[in-house]
């Protein structure tokens, strides 16, 4: 799936791609700098060509991350089949990915139930493994191992509501809902050598 040399690739969905999965990516990429990881994203019903809504983007800029360059791209089953790990905004991407490619259900993930499953993750295991994975594969392999030991929380909880078209206040609780699980991700796709 992945490139050679590379640790492997993060698709992030959610409707527009305008909003959630842009900050989503962003920041993700952000805690990732320089580990080798490409982090991506698309939305299942796009506002194709579309710049990052300014509601996310004074998050961003915020946070100290660039808003430059991002163009909304509309989902297609060869983005899906073609990553190593998916997370989504809601479960209802979750459904609507693998549509496009049943057997994605393996590695694809509410943002909030991804964090859960990797949270205290021992990675060190992951990197002796020898199975020709990228690390990302790896991780996203062991989180699907962890589902039904590790109980998910209700869809109130792990979904991230939409906030286009709303006021800051929907946009700073969309980045709150973020913010939670994102460093037990950063933490587990933090690529490890073997010791």
């Amino acid at each position: 799936m992945s490139q050679e040399g590379v640790n492997g690739q993060v698709l992030v969905v959610c409707t527009g791609n305008v909003c959630r999965s842009p900050y989503m990516e962003r920041r993700l990429r952000q805690g990732l700098d320089g580990y080798g990881v490409e982090v991506v994203s698309a939305g299942t019903n796009a506002l194709v060509g579309a710049g990052i809504d300014p509601g996310s983007a004074a998050l961003l800029k915020d946070a100290g991350v660039s808003v430059c360059g991002h163009e909304a791209r509309q989902l297609t089953r060869e983005m899906v089949s073609s990553t190593d790990l998916i997370l989504v905004a809601a479960r209802e991407h979750r459904a609507e990915v693998v549509q496009y490619f049943p057997k994605a259900l393996a590695y694809t993930f509410t943002w909030g139930d991804f964090a859960d499953l990797v949270a205290g993750l021992d990675t060190r295991r992951l990197a002796e493994s020898s199975l020709g994975l990228s690390w990302v594969s790896r991780v996203a392999a062991e989180a699907a191992a962890r589902r039904g030991v590790v109980l998910p929380r209700a869809k109130s909880q792990t979904d991230i509501l939409d906030p286009y078209r709303q006021d800051s206040v929907a946009f700073t609780r969309m980045a709150r809902r973020v913010e939670v699980g994102l460093s037990d991700i950063v933490a587990a796709l933090t690529p490890r050598s073997q010791d």
